[in-house]
């Protein structure tokens, strides 16, 4: 297992600790709703937007050349947002590495 396969697993473990939390506290509409109580918030709201519909050009491009099929990441990522991306690097490590071991 890769370095790179080992700190994913443990961003993925962290930030879903962290997202269980705040699904915990808040529920999965009510962490939405929170952003739209002032400016600052909906800001923020909009720049994951931003950095996940980029991340979903970034992973249906990058699936041409890594053989990885974007399709369950893209939609992980429109539910779950960061959880798509970070699964995808995953898949594409797991396939690279089967490249290089084959």
């Amino acid at each position: 297992m890769s370095a790179r396969l080992i700190a994913l697993i443990a961003v993925i473990l962290a930030f879903g600790a962290l997202s269980a939390l705040a699904l915990m506290e808040a529920g999965y509409l009510g962490i939405f709703a929170q952003h739209f109580e002032n400016y600052a918030r909906m800001q923020v709201l909009s720049d994951l937007v931003i950095v996940c519909v980029l991340a979903i050009i970034w992973m249906v491009r990058d699936a041409k050349t890594s053989g990885v099929t974007p399709w369950p990441f893209v939609v992980l990522t429109l539910a779950a947002g960061a959880f798509g991306p970070l699964f995808y690097l995953v898949a594409r490590e797991v396939k690279a590495g089967a490249r290089v071991a084959a």
